[in-house]
């Protein structure tokens, strides 16, 4: 760990800084509370070692600001006055521990191994929240619609169970999308999430890419193939456009659900296997079950946890915000950097029934992305077909939340990211920063 050590004792400084480098950490040491807070903010430090009686700037000022410049960062008071009083002061302000004056070798390394205990804790807490916050950054969790928000709630709970899910809506509606987030947050996600279109592929070949085949099952099988559901096994297995299947490989299917058991093509040996089956179909499969083209018991099967995604026209709140998500995305990768999306570019959109949904959405925001060279995205970035559909005449007025939200990205970015100097700006403290960040779900 990096670690500052803040004492008027030089004494104090060099042996504490001893110790310190022994266990092998590296300590930078300051002689006053000024030149401590000039440093710190300067660098980038784990742990604090802070005397609290010091000409000029005492240690509890040079505490708060501080722990005002990262809230995260580890303080360990030094003194040689512990009464109650000071201690409890200093606890309250953000000290995680003290050591009274004189302190042993030994003291040092015990304060400073449960300092680096916490700090791997903290780590490993900010790391499964990113994983979180990586999943939530989808399409699916940039939503103002209840019915969106219901999907949410939902598809967290499904993910924590195991039964098959039925995912249908329009396509580009990110059903395979929020396959994906069921599979990211279930127990199955450090297996095999494979993923098959049942659309793109002739019955033979279908059935030995589910199946697999052995040597010999058909011309040009010269070798025996693992199927994908062997592949799947203790993972998530996805069948997309689940309703072009024929009937006989729907039958071979249900035999995998029910029995939990596929057999390769041309085999005689059946192999066990123990995958969750997400499928999904822009096809109405009731009426596929009337006209004898579907199953009603794999129909059953399947749909143990139904999820209808709504189109994109019946949820325009949530255009705005998806635009600019996807506005950060293709901006990111062609390193473009837009100052402005105009109210009337996202009017525009706002006003368009996207018969391709969300993926019509993300395809038009890359267009826009690539061929604008301003610093602004309005209504001339857009398709010609787009403005031909006028929006409502009614002007939609920006949130509160959402103006705050881009005045903190507009500092941030102007400051090149630097919290301490954006704070200032904004006149609020580097903790509320901080905290505004993560509401916003900003990195």
């Amino acid at each position: 760990m990096n670690a500052l050590i803040v004492d008027d004792e030089r004494s104090i400084r060099e042996g504490l800084a001893k110790v310190l480098k022994r266990m092998g950490h590296e300590p930078v040491t300051m002689d006053s509370g000024a030149k401590a807070v000039e440093c710190f903010e300067a660098g980038n430090f784990d742990i604090v070692f802070l005397d609290l009686k010091m000409p000029g700037i005492d240690g509890m000022e040079t505490l708060t600001r501080l722990r005002d410049a990262d809230p995260e960062v580890i303080i360990v008071i030094i003194t040689g006055y512990p009464s109650v009083e000071t201690v409890l002061k200093a606890f309250r302000l953000g000290a995680y521990d003290y050591m009274p004056k004189p302190f042993s070798p030994q003291e040092v390394r015990i304060i400073t191994a449960r300092a680096e205990e916490r700090r791997r804790l903290r780590f490993e807490n900010e790391h499964l929240r990113r994983q979180l916050r990586a999943v939530k950054s989808d399409s699916f969790y940039i939503s103002k619609s209840p019915a969106m928000r219901e999907i949410n709630n939902f598809i967290e709970k499904v993910a924590r169970t195991d039964g098959n899910v039925l995912i249908t809506g329009e396509s580009g509606t990110g059903k395979e999308v929020a396959a994906r987030i069921i599979y990211k947050l279930s127990s199955r996600k450090d297996h095999e999430f494979v993923a098959v279109d049942c659309s793109t592929l002739a019955e033979p070949l279908l059935e030995s890419e589910l199946f697999g085949h052995v040597k010999g099952a058909f011309t040009g099988a010269t070798a025996p193939k693992r199927g994908l559901f062997e592949l799947a096994d203790g993972g998530t297995f996805f069948l997309d456009e689940i309703g072009n299947l024929s009937l006989g490989i729907q039958a071979k299917l249900l035999r995998v659900i029910q029995q939990r058991e596929i057999k390769p093509v041309g085999g005689e040996t059946v192999k066990q296997v123990d995958a969750r089956i997400i499928a999904a179909t822009n096809a109405d499969l009731g009426e596929a079950i009337r006209a004898g083209r579907f199953r009603e018991d794999l129909y059953y099967r399947l749909s143990v946890l139904p999820l209808h995604l709504p189109p994109l026209r019946e949820r325009p709140e949530d255009i705005p915000d998806l635009a600019r998500m996807f506005v950060q995305k293709h901006s990111s990768k062609t390193r473009k950097v837009f100052k402005e999306i105009t109210p009337a570019f996202l009017a525009v959109l706002s006003g368009y029934d996207f018969p391709g949904n969300i993926r019509e959405l993300d395809n038009i925001i890359q267009r826009a992305v690539v061929i604008e060279d301003s610093p602004s995205l309005t209504p001339s970035s857009l398709p010609a077909y787009l403005l031909k559909n006028k929006p409502s005449e009614q002007k939609r007025f920006p949130t509160l939340l959402e103006l705050e939200r881009d005045h903190i990205a507009l500092v941030l970015r102007a400051c090149d990211n630097q919290k301490s100097k954006a704070a200032a700006i904004l006149g609020i403290d580097r903790k509320t920063l901080y905290r505004k960040m993560i509401e916003f779900g900003m990195e």
